[in-house]
This record gives structure tokens, sequence and C-alpha cells, in this order.
């Protein structure tokens, strides 16, 4: 809290214009912490929309702020000690992108602030007490959370009409199991089809999960996005032609030709505005006063690719809707 308060003297003395021969004072330093690779796809949705977000407001990385980056390269087992590196530089706030990330940072400090972005449901998960009163270190930006993966069942079932027995594949790691579990009594008897959960924690789970896809007669797949089906995207993708199987994904770049569509937040905006609340707590704010926010713009697209290979015909009412299809 003392080096926050340095912090915020220091932002308030370059608003003012002093002179620059007073002595400068240590710049404001944010630990980012993220479980994929930082490939080009992370660097265009999450980390430059972050880094415009804050010069927007200001900030210019080497003269009032530094950006520690650690990414776990899709190992989940890599985070904590990541998290904790990040810790021991002093920084004055955390990022942490997606759920995992959120849940490790959480678990590392209790008074380091940290602004989780791009996680499903921050109550349900235990990162805060309430959407409007967090009560804790931790603050963010939710992207819909369980309500976005109702609406990808809805339409799984638009996609595949006759459809009466829907799986989600998740990665208990990324989203507390419990958290889908006590939904899905809500959503059988909503969409009128039974729901299995499957879990793949790493990449040699996929086989195993396809299979018992089959055993179980699915008839589609919403797969929840996590750094593990991240990064081993296009894999799934062919296991979903190989397969047959129709699926629903949470992001565009994980459509790489085997996924039928996405619905999701648009996490370029979201990490945009994650550096206002990192600007507030650089203020002076407490991260327990800043309510959570909700995404606010949801993006619908269509891969036509994969509606190819699956043989399925897109209705065109849904084509009308979608933001975007893919050719």
């Amino acid at each position: 809290m003392k080096r926050r308060t340095f912090c915020s003297a220091f932002i308030a003395l370059v608003a003012s214009g002093r002179s620059s021969s007073q002595p400068a004072l240590r710049k404001a330093r944010i630990g980012f912490l993220a479980e994929p690779h930082a490939d080009e796809m992370m660097l265009r949705s999450v980390v430059e929309p972050f880094r415009h977000g804050l010069r927007e407001l200001g900030y210019v990385e080497g003269r009032n702020v530094s950006i520690e980056f650690r990414w776990a390269e899709g190992r989940h087992e890599r985070l904590t000690g990541l998290a904790t590196e990040l810790l021991r530089l002093d920084v004055d706030v955390l990022v942490a992108a997606f759920p995992a990330p959120a849940l490790v940072a959480k678990g590392a400090t209790r008074t380091v602030p940290i602004v989780a972005v791009g996680v499903d449901d921050p109550v349900g998960m235990g990162l805060a007490a309430t959407m409007a009163h967090p009560g804790g270190n931790v603050t963010g930006i939710s992207s819909w959370g369980q309500e976005l993966v109702s609406k990808r069942l809805q339409l799984l079932r638009e996609l595949v009409p006759a459809s009466r027995r829907l799986g989600i594949l998740m990665n208990p790691n990324a989203v507390p199991r419990v958290v889908i579990d006590e939904r899905i009594r809500q959503w059988e008897p909503m969409l009128g089809a039974q729901i299995r959960v499957y879990e793949a924690r790493g990449p040699n789970d996929f086989d195993g999960v396809f299979s018992a896809l089959a055993r179980d007669r699915v008839d589609g797949l919403v797969v929840l996005a996590d750094a593990n089906s991240y990064t081993q995207r296009e894999r799934v993708n062919q296991l979903c032609v190989q397969r047959g199987m129709p699926s629903v994904w949470g992001g565009r770049e994980f459509l790489t030709g085997g996924g039928l569509a996405s619905y999701q937040s648009d996490f370029a905006a979201i990490f945009v505005r994650a550096a206002t609340l990192v600007d507030k707590i650089l203020k002076g704010t407490n991260p327990a006063d800043i309510p959570f926010e909700q995404a606010t713009k949801l993006e619908l697209i269509v891969d036509l690719r994969a509606a190819k290979a699956l043989g399925i015909a897109i209705p065109q009412a849904l084509l009308l809707r979608a933001d975007e299809v893919i050719q």
C-alpha cells in the first residue's frame, strides 16, 4: 500500500506539470500473468489493447510505468511460480488474464491489488463477494460467465435442431467444475436436452474426450476457453471434423476450420477497459471498492469452412445475425 501511495504521488506530479528538475519518483510497476503462449494472437487481442488503454490514460512504458509479463506457455503448473515471481518484483497491481491466472493470483496474495480480466463468474469462482462490492483485493471484468455458456448451448441447438444430448468440454483448472454442474440442472429443461461435462486438463486428454463423446452419442459440443483448448485449438478443430462433431467455442481465434461458431465477448475491448481499473488502483482506490464490470459487447462468428466439412447447413437467420462469417 505504501508503494501504491508513492505511485499515486508520482502520477499527480506528472499531471501537475511540475519542473523536471524535481526528484523523479519511482514509476508504477504492473505485473501481467497469463497462461497461454505469448503468440501473435495473444499479443494482438490482449497485450496491445491493454497497452493502448494505458497510453490513452497517460501511461508511457519506460517513463512512468513498467509492465512485467509472465506467460505460462500453456502449462498450468507454472502459474503459481510465475505469480510468486511477479509479487517478488514488488508490483503495484497484478493483472491476471482469464480465469486460471485469476484464481492462482488470488491464492498467492491477499494484499497486492489484482485486476482479473476475462473471467467468467467472479462470485461463483470466489474472486468477489458480489459484483458491486468485491470486498477483497480483486476487481476486474467479467466476460459474461455462465449466461454465455447457456447462450452457446442455445446456439448449438439452433445449429443442430435434432440434438438431444449435448456436451461441455472444460478444464476444471480454469473454471471450477461445481460452477458448471450447478447450472446444468437449469439448462437441461430449458434446452430439452441432456448435458454432459467432459474434462481436458492437458493436451493428452482430447483423444479420450472425443472417444467418450462418441460412446455417449453426444450430438454437439460447447468448448470452454482456457489455455489448454487455446494451445491445442487446431488439433481439437481437426478432431471435430474427423468425429463429425458440431461445436461452439468462446473466441474467434479458436475457429480454424472445425469449429462451427463462436459466441464471446470482445477480448480486445475488455483489455482496453482493464487499463482504466489499473489506473484507479494506481491512483489509490481500493479494489474492494471498485465494482466488477461486465463486458458489454458480444460477437457471433460463424465458420462456413467447418459447416461444409461437417455437412451442416447454417440457418439463414443465424447468418444474418452474425457479426462475421468466415468463408
